[in-house]
């Protein structure tokens, strides 16, 4: 039995397809429209998603959306309604898209679906989740556990802004709930508007930028803005909020409170004030997180942990939940945002609706998350002909060979193999990798291949079998969701002058053997590779260590700055030829940037609107 999941017409819309419980196939469209966060019908993702099955919409029983519409639309209406006259401007702005669209979302399914198949007629067959029980189910279902406490953590479902659910074998119920406008999504997103990034893609800007701050202002936010309590339930003070009833998150209350206005992207600089705010909404929300979890595990008794949300996407927090050791063992969904909501539709229409029996699977059930397109050697080729480059096709084990030599001589390289990952994180498949020993390569991919901010750090993709020599941390995290710190004795001592720089001035300091993923504080967002989840990926990085000694190479995403991550192989070309990437590695196929023609380079740096 087939089920399509959706998520869309809100941001990154997305499709998955499974088969009597397995996930097959599963999509962002952002990646096929190249549109940022692209929240229109995912079209292109259910197309690939059905040709990857072999099957037409036809063959498929059900088709799940992750949302309930008339849930949101009454809330919409409720905060209006206690808040009237004030933000009348929002509602009017919000009214004729939700009467024309969004509250007739079962009759806007249907109509996009019989686009796809003429012979969709049977409307029963369109069935839909609660928001936050998507997450839910995204996050327990795939998991390795039989059991588990399930956290979900985001801005807004349809009234839910965190969730705790236990889930036992096929059984998924949501104990408590917290309600809008108290959100700790919400709040980090306010932070993310002031201190002039973008809500809903910025706001693992503000979590990179913690650690060049101090959280000078943590108790002025739990003292003015946060009351929390110690099981971790929350109220905030809506007083100095504007998301509720209005266009903006903050509002003047809020400016006047930290003393500085709302910083103006890309044309005020970051500041060690903004950089102290950074730090001390990241401090605010690991101090909720861990007080939810220890609450959660001390009343249920039970060693297993789930997380999806937005909120599930910060490592930084997540690695203290794992280190605080209450839970025994943590798993987030890669996909924790909008777009694995799809996951979670289509797996509760199969363990709820139909009452299927869930089968833990070893390890989990999300395939490493490797689960989009792939292109085999001859469309490779087809590709790159098509697109004039110069190539050359190599034995499998001279490309990997290479690659680590290229890699080990300084030489950035995109990194094509494989299925595309399916969530935020490019996971070794869709990558852009360097030699993490080098103290310029940091530097050098924030700002002459990624075109972005240079303080964004960089994630070490390391074998599972070394991390503990390298990192402070021995657990499986395949989804570089999980931040540790690099064990001590590959740190380098700092010296009495660089132990007094402040801020942005830290960048530059060597502070271990792998200088390009040690953040300033130490720490890391770790990758674990396993030979038996990703083969190529592993066979690379143990070459590299042949070469370096080193079981660790630099792992950033393959786009730039406001890019989705690159899909098909012209994506990937294309990119090559915009950026300063030395090398292009697309299956067996390798291109050498010196070697194409010059009138093929393209200006990347603007070519996307900055995230």
């Amino acid at each position: 039995m087939r089920i399509l999941g959706i998520s869309a017409f809100y941001h990154d819309s997305a499709a998955v397809l499974i088969e009597d419980g397995r996930i097959v196939a599963g999509a962002q469209e952002e990646r096929f429209t190249r549109r940022k966060h692209d929240a229109r019908f995912p079209r292109h993702a259910i197309d690939y998603c059905l040709a990857t099955a072999g099957c037409g919409l036809d063959d498929v029983e059900h088709v799940a959306f992750y949302d309930k519409p008339f849930l949101k639309f009454e809330r919409l209406l409720e905060t209006y309604v206690a808040s009237a006259p004030r933000g009348f401007s929002s509602f009017r702005i919000a009214m004729p898209v939700w009467l024309r669209e969004k509250l007739f979302l079962k009759d806007l399914l249907y109509k996009q679906l019989r686009e796809i198949s003429g012979n969709f007629s049977d409307r029963s067959k369109i069935l839909f989740a609660e928001h936050h029980f998507s997450h839910a189910a995204s996050a327990f279902y795939p998991s390795p556990f039989e059991e588990a406490v399930v956290l979900t953590l985001d801005g807004v479902g349809e009234w839910a802004t965190t969730t705790v659910a236990i889930g036992r074998g096929k059984d998924l119920t949501i104990e408590r709930e917290i309600h809008f406008p108290h959100s700790i999504g919400l709040l980090y997103s306010a932070f993310t508007y002031y201190t002039g990034f973008k809500v809903n893609s910025g706001e693992y800007k503000v979590m990179g930028l913690a650690p060049y701050g101090e959280p000078r202002f943590k108790d002025l936010i739990m003292d003015k803005l946060i009351d929390v309590k110690d099981d971790g339930s929350f109220r905030m003070d809506q007083r100095y909020f504007n998301y509720a009833t209005g266009l903006t998150m903050t509002n003047r209350r809020f400016a006047d409170l930290f003393g500085e206005p709302v910083r103006k992207p890309d044309v005020e600089p970051l500041t060690q004030f903004h950089m102290d705010i950074a730090a001390s909404v990241q401090a605010v929300t690991e101090e909720v997180v861990l007080r939810l979890t220890r609450s959660l595990a001390a009343e249920f008794g039970i060693e297993n942990l789930c997380m999806a949300g937005g909120v599930a996407l910060n490592c930084v927090a997540n690695g203290k939940i794992l280190r605080d050791g209450a839970f025994r063992n943590v798993w987030v969904q890669p996909a924790a945002g909008d777009a694995g909501g799809a996951i979670g539709a289509s797996l509760a229409a199969w363990h709820q609706e139909l009452k299927q029996e869930r089968v833990v699977q070893p390890g989990d059930a999300m395939h490493g998350s490797y689960v989009g397109p792939e292109y085999a050697t001859a469309e490779i080729e087809a590709a790159l002909d098509e697109a004039g480059a110069v190539y050359e096709t190599l034995e499998h084990s001279d490309m990997i060979d290479t690659t680590a030599r290229a890699l080990a001589e300084g030489q950035a390289v995109g990194w094509f193999q494989g299925r595309m990952e399916f969530g935020p994180r490019a996971l070794g498949n869709r990558s852009i990798l360097g030699d993490p020993r080098s103290p310029d390569m940091q530097k050098t991919l924030n700002l002459k291949v990624k075109y972005r901010e240079s303080f964004r750090p960089f994630a070490p993709s390391v074998l599972r079998e070394d991390v503990s020599d390298w990192f402070e941390i021995d657990s499986d995290s395949p989804y570089m969701l999980m931040v540790a710190d690099v064990a001590e004795n590959r740190r380098r001592q700092m010296t009495d002058e660089e132990q007094a720089l402040f801020g942005i001035e830290k960048l530059n300091v060597v502070r271990s053997e792998i200088p390009a993923v040690t953040h300033v504080d130490y720490s890391a967002r770790i990758q674990t590779v396993k030979a038996d989840v990703n083969p190529e990926y592993h066979a690379l990085i143990s070459r590299f260590r042949e070469l370096t000694g080193c079981p660790i190479v630099v792992n950033t995403s393959f786009n730039v700055r406001g890019e989705p991550i690159v899909c098909t192989p012209q994506d990937a070309f294309r990119c090559f030829m915009g950026t300063e990437l030395d090398l292009l590695v697309c299956g067996d196929t390798i291109l050498r940037k010196d070697r194409q023609p010059a009138h093929l380079k393209q200006t990347y740096e603007d070519k996307y609107e900055l995230d």
